[in-house]
């Protein structure tokens, strides 16, 4: 393996490299995202102008913490507080495992197909279509059905409702206090309560790859992009953690939460708890509505930060060929170079699959972990292929673990498995139509048609990655 000095770091390129039609004044003066770009067989097409902030505060919406907001009642009913508080701590943990290893590959490979691109790239000549493809289209899965005021707004709820509960639960309530409700969840097993009701922690602590979409978009990307990633992940991990303590410090009678008779007829405790603590103190509900409307309006730019990823990744795959009608989804706007046609498909579909929700709340779990299985799942690809391919086969960026990756790819890997496999599992008992996890019956047609398609048609002509450097630049 080649080692990379300081020099090669600061114009970003490894000495003896091909770098196509740069020349090399121009290669002193491009981008070192950019250049990467090219090395990798990708001209410059969208716009780069995105700084360091701009990226991560993309990601860190993406990652929302309030969109988990309906999960808490359900969390805290499986296993009480103390479950839910440390559970958030535990799926902290080994997330810092699955962005590191992202990190490092978003550091090699800034594009914006980021990690169907990784897929293809790392699981080498014979694999890398398969993988590829695969990779796509979980992700897409996952983005598409999981479609910064939120830092504001965040911190008001997270100081001011603690302030304003005129009764707070102890610190022994909220730290140790484990609880199981068997009655209303039909769940007896304490290890199987504690997987249920860490869920929430599993989704609100995903959606750092966002940075990793915008690469071709964001100056420095080999270098912002990786920084983005663990940014992300640091300040949510710190973020979530307050917005669970604030809400479990302020019940004001566990019980009474989940009564049909109380102001939210027992169906999203949040909104519960933030309505006792104002009416408690004020003897009105203007406060608490005004806190519901920073939660629920962080729903809002949390779906523009995820359709602008799944834009993304619509856009490049089309780049590649990989979907139908990919003339039309990879076309750009001739002003703002952005792919206006693939954030419009993304937001026709996601509508399209949000609309059961209005009828069945079970479509809204199931949708949930759809997003969840689709969107973590596609992490676990490229992750699998760094771990077993040979070292002197990848180009290491700036950000590199060197001797750690094997690691540290392992125990990402193995979290990732664990949950997805959560998020398939029935979520209250005893199984009947309306409580029945739809999940897997729904991943599992998307993922049969898909492996049909590929099967019957797709292996024939899709080969992963397209090189477009070599071609004239223009419209496309």
């Amino acid at each position: 393996m080649k080692t990379i000095t300081l020099g090669d770091l600061l114009v970003g390129m490894n000495s003896g490299e091909n770098y196509a039609s740069v020349t090399p004044l121009q290669a002193m003066e491009m981008d070192t995202g950019e250049k990467r770009l090219n090395e990798l067989g990708y001209k410059q097409e969208l716009r780069r102008e995105m700084s360091f902030f701009k990226t991560l505060a993309i990601t860190f919406s993406s990652m929302a913490v309030f969109t988990g907001t309906p999960l808490y009642g359900q969390s805290l009913l499986y296993a009480g507080p103390a479950s839910l508080i440390w559970g958030w701590l535990v799926v902290t943990f080994f997330t810092w495992f699955v962005g590191i290893a992202m990190a490092e590959i978003c550091s090699s490979f800034p594009t914006t197909g980021s990690l169907y691109f990784w897929a293809a790239h790392l699981a080498g000549p014979v694999w890398g279509p398969f993988a590829s493809w695969c990779c796509a289209w979980l992700e897409t899965i996952g983005l598409i059905s999981g479609i910064s005021a939120q830092i504001l707004g965040g911190l008001v709820v997270v100081i001011m409702l603690p302030l304003v509960a005129k009764s707070t639960q102890p610190a022994s309530y909220v730290f140790t206090r484990f609880e199981m409700s068997p009655d209303e969840t039909g769940i007896s097993s304490k290890p199987y309560a504690v997987i249920m009701s860490v869920l929430l922690s599993n989704y609100c602590l995903y959606g750092y790859d966002a940075a990793a979409h915008l690469t071709e978009e964001t100056k420095g990307a080999d270098r912002t992009g990786p920084i983005a990633i663990l940014s992300s992940i640091g300040i949510i991990s710190v973020f979530g953690w307050a917005y669970n303590l604030a809400l479990t410090f302020s019940i004001r009678d566990p019980r009474y939460l989940y009564d049909e008779n109380n102001e939210t007829a027992g169906a999203l405790v949040p909104a519960q708890i933030i309505y006792d603590a104002f009416y408690g103190r004020y003897h009105n509900s203007t406060g608490a509505v005004v806190f519901m409307c920073i939660i629920w309006g962080s729903f809002f730019f949390c779906g523009l930060s995820v359709t602008t990823s799944a834009a993304r990744v619509v856009y490049a795959l089309s780049r590649d060929e990989g979907v139908p009608f990919s003339p039309i989804w990879r076309r750009l706007h001739p002003k703002h170079k952005v792919p206006v046609n693939a954030v419009w498909l993304s937001a026709f579909i996601a509508s399209i699959l949000g609309l059961p929700i209005l009828k069945l709340n079970v479509i809204f779990n199931a949708i949930i972990s759809i997003s969840t299985i689709g969107w973590v799942g596609g992490y676990a690809v490229p992750i699998f292929a760094r771990l077993v391919m040979a070292e002197e086969d990848f180009k290491p960026g700036p950000f590199y673990l060197g001797k750690g990756r094997r690691p540290i790819c392992l125990v990402a890997f193995l979290w990732i498995c664990y949950t997805c496999s959560a998020f398939l599992l029935p979520t209250l008992y005893p199984i009947t139509w309306d409580t029945f996890n739809y999940a897997p019956v729904a991943l599992g047609v998307s993922l049969t048609l898909i492996m049909l398609w590929w099967v019957l048609d797709a292996r024939k002509w899709f080969k992963g990655p397209v090189r477009n450097i070599d071609k004239q630049n223009g419209s496309i």
